[in-house]
């Protein structure tokens, strides 16, 4: 009896404060595409040049339903571009990953490997991805490989920056705790440093899986003729810029789609982490 008491009354209060937590994460989009509805309507400037939300809305709808074929070829073809996207972007995700945090646990653990493989890879990171366009081609052609090639370069060292951080930085208490329990090099490496390291590794596989999208549509545009960077830089020849605008919003939903896979990833994996923002709420 008491307990039906306390808690009906609280449920209102409840629910109203998830609603408000919803409404949260609304309210900037919000603002910012009835602003971008109200310029375009303003005959600012031409509908050509900066289509309304509710162009481009229908043109997404229409390449992605193809209800009335306004996007042209590409009616009803989303899905078979954003798969192609995705497959360039997981292909060269995946081999930054693997390959990022060998290399970056190596280095962070291994004084040999420091001295030896991180001068070479210090110095090819401030290349930028894109000046290896002109060789990607050369070497393997217009085709899926050179734009994992470079999806690879952009995810990789944001991989391994962030293991060798995670690793170099781990407490050296639980290193002597491992020491004194007897643990062997091995030991040390796979059940203290590792599962300590995780919490970095992971903010470079997040970091890593923006820039991997970033870098596949920048690769579609030069080295491929398919998928959501072609599209887009397609479009832009024929000034479709509902459908560049539409290519654009994919991109970044997909790329946030990645992210919260990776979260969710993450959550599982680091059970034994509660993440909180500042203000000390769960994050």
């Amino acid at each position: 009896m008491t307990s039906a008491i306390d808690v009906s009354p609280a449920k209102p209060a409840f629910r109203l404060a998830r609603a408000l937590q919803g409404l949260e994460r609304v309210v900037v989009p919000a603002l910012l595409i009835a602003g971008w509805e109200a310029v375009a309507r303003s005959g600012m400037l031409p509908p050509a040049l900066l289509p309304a939300p509710s162009a481009v809305l229908h043109a997404l709808g229409d390449w992605v339903f193809g209800f009335d074929e306004t996007t042209q070829t590409y009616s009803g073809h989303w899905l078979r571009d954003a798969l192609a996207s995705a497959l360039r972007v997981f292909g060269g995700f995946a081999l930054a990953s693997l390959l990022g945090i060998l290399a970056g646990v190596a280095i962070g653990w291994s004084r040999l490997f420091e001295k030896t493989l991180e001068p070479t890879l210090q110095m090819l990171r401030p290349i930028p991805p894109v000046s290896w366009i002109p060789l990607a081609i050369i070497w393997f052609g217009i085709a899926d490989k050179p734009a994992i090639f470079l999806v690879f370069l952009g995810a990789f060292f944001p991989v391994l920056m962030n293991s060798i951080h995670g690793v170099k930085t781990v407490d050296h208490n639980l290193v002597r705790a491992g020491a004194m329990m007897g643990a062997n090099e091995r030991q040390m490496l796979t059940d203290i440093v590792l599962p300590a390291a995780l919490p970095s590794i992971f903010a470079g596989l997040r970091i890593a899986v923006g820039s991997a999208w970033m870098l596949t549509v920048t690769a579609e545009m030069v080295a491929v003729k398919s998928g959501l960077g072609y599209v887009l830089w397609d479009s832009y020849y024929f000034l479709r810029y509902d459908i560049v605008l539409a290519a654009m919003i994919s991109i970044g939903l997909l790329g946030y789609l990645s992210d919260l896979g990776l979260k969710a990833i993450m959550a599982r994996a680091l059970r034994w982490q509660t993440t909180t923002t500042v203000q000390g709420r769960t994050g």
